[in-house]
C-alpha cells in the first residue's frame, strides 16, 4: 500500500514537469533572442510576449535610418564616457551625420578648468580650500 501512495504521489509531482518541457523551450529560444536584440524594458516585454505567444517577432531592421542612428550614436556617446555640453555636441553632430569633431587636449583641459572653476565659486571657496578642491577636480 505504501508503495502504491508513493508512486501515485510521484506522478504527480513528475507529470507539470513533462507538459512544461515545450514552454520551457520555446522561453529559452525568446530569451536568447531577446538577448542577442538587447532589449530592454518595455520592448523586451513586448519580444517576450509576443514570442511566446507565438508571434513573428519584428526584425530589427524595421528601425528607421534615424533609430539606427540614434541607437548607434547613443552606444558610441557612452563607449566614450561622454557627459554634459559634451555628450550634446558630440550627439548633434553624430545625428546630423557630420563626423564628430575631435576635442583637442587643450580644449578639453580648457572646459575641465572652466567648469571645476565655475563649481569653486558656487561653491564660494576661497584660500587652501580653493586650491584642494581645484586639484582634485582637474584630477578627475
Amino acid at each position: 500500500m505504501k508503495k502504491l501512495i508513493i508512486a501515485a504521489m510521484t506522478l504527480m509531482l513528475a507529470s507539470p514537469l513533462a507538459f512544461a518541457g515545450p514552454q520551457q523551450e520555446r522561453m529559452k529560444e525568446c530569451n536568447a533572442n531577446a538577448k542577442t536584440q538587447d532589449l530592454k524594458g518595455d520592448a523586451r516585454k513586448a519580444f517576450m510576449s509576443d514570442c511566446l505567444s507565438g508571434k513573428a517577432p519584428e526584425a530589427a531592421s524595421d528601425k528607421t535610418p534615424q533609430q539606427n542612428r540614434m541607437t548607434q550614436c547613443n552606444k558610441d556617446a557612452g563607449d566614450k564616457a561622454l557627459k554634459g555640453d559634451e555628450r550634446k555636441k558630440f550627439m548633434s553632430s553624430c545625428l546630423s551625420g557630420k563626423e564628430p569633431e575631435a576635442a583637442s587636449p587643450k580644449a578639453t583641459q580648457q572646459n575641465k578648468m572652466k567648469s571645476c572653476n565655475k563649481e569653486a565659486a558656487d561653491k564660494a571657496l576661497k584660500g587652501d580650500k580653493r586650491k584642494k578642491f581645484m586639484s582634485d577636480c582637474l584630477k578627475n
